[in-house]
């Protein structure tokens, strides 16, 4: 996606390529570990389909990204601190249009860590205990 950005629409990209991938790696952790998480709590691949698009559907209209989140109504916005997309849609709108650096983003990269490794950790566990 970051090449076609760059290459077809032609999106500046003025910040660090590397720390464009950790915070990626930091969202990935939290994306695997939700989808874990659902396939641990599904019992059929239809169920975990479900449960997917009932989870991820509000997460992504939620992130700031259709919509902007200031102008959404206050009890919303502040169920937008629970989403993990959230973070990252800042992280990379930083990075590309600002040329942001961990200097600034390391609120919403600490954040993304904190979800990423609770969600993992808890889908992980799960997952265990479902194998045994």
């Amino acid at each position: 996606m970051t090449a076609l950005a760059l290459g077809i629409f032609h999106m500046p990209f003025r910040g660090s390529f590397l720390t464009m991938l950790v915070c990626t790696t930091l969202f990935l952790m939290t994306t695997l570990g939700a989808g874990l998480f659902i396939s641990t709590i599904s019992n059929t691949q239809q169920q975990a389909l479900m449960t997917f698009f009932f989870m991820f559907m509000p997460m992504f209209l939620l992130s700031g990204f259709s919509f902007p989140i200031n102008s959404m109504p206050t009890s919303v916005q502040w169920l937008t601190y629970l989403n993990p997309l959230r973070y990252f849609m800042e992280i990379i709108r930083g990075i590309f249009l600002r040329g942001t650096g961990p200097s600034i983003l390391w609120p919403q990269m600490a954040a993304l860590a904190v979800f990423g490794v609770a969600i993992f950790s808890g889908s992980a566990l799960r997952f265990r205990k479902k194998l045994d």
